[in-house]
């Protein structure tokens, strides 16, 4: 997988790594933990500068952020009220729930925006329940650019420092995501499970 990205990020410099970092933002075809240390390692090499890695990553996957926000929003929560209703259970939610989860966002969905960004698997999606909840796009946008900014610099300066050897970060973002994924799905099957003992 890596080498394609390596061709294409050679060829279309900055441009590659921000459409690239669009496209994992949009639909996941290549993972961030790929894009970035490659564009790490065209800078330590000298064809790019780290900071202009960091800068086209960083903006194209707010570009994808931004998408799934304003599709979300376009959306609206309540769209989704019918859904809820008829479905809770499987969607592990009922509108009162709903309705303290916006009170919740709007007391600290920056906090949410920002840390969602720093975490693999969940960062992709974050714009989602922002969206949906209709936090203000100018908090959203602070917030996420400077979560998703972190993460690509963390990426893109490992790739820079390990060199040839970038595709040993996935020997720790690998098992983490892995890690998230094992207590999401184990949260949804205990929501799920204890459905009709919440609703008492």
């Amino acid at each position: 997988m890596g080498d394609w990205v390596v061709e294409f990020i050679n060829r279309y410099s900055y441009l590659g790594v921000a459409f690239l970092m669009f496209a994992e933002t949009v639909f996941p075809p290549i993972p961030s933990e790929v894009i970035m240390p490659v564009g790490g390692l065209a800078a330590a090499r000298g064809g790019m500068s780290l900071s202009g890695v960091i800068a086209a990553g960083t903006a194209g996957a707010m570009l994808g952020n931004l998408f799934w926000y304003l599709l979300a929003r376009a959306i609206g929560i309540h769209r989704l009220h019918p859904l809820i209703d008829r479905f809770g259970r499987w969607l592990t939610m009922d509108w009162d729930e709903v309705v303290r989860g916006q009170k919740w966002f709007a007391q600290y969905g920056a906090a949410f925006v920002f840390f969602g960004r720093l975490l693999p698997t969940v960062r992709s999606l974050v714009s989602v329940p922002a969206g949906l909840l209709s936090m203000r796009i100018l908090y959203f946008t602070i917030w996420s650019t400077l979560g998703t900014a972190g993460w690509t610099a963390l990426l893109a300066f490992a790739g820079y420092k390990l060199g040839q050897n970038y595709a040993e970060i996935d020997n720790w973002v690998g098992p983490a995501s892995k890690a998230i994924i094992v207590v999401l799905v184990g949260w949804y099957l205990f929501r799920v499970a204890t459905w009709n003992w919440r609703r008492r």
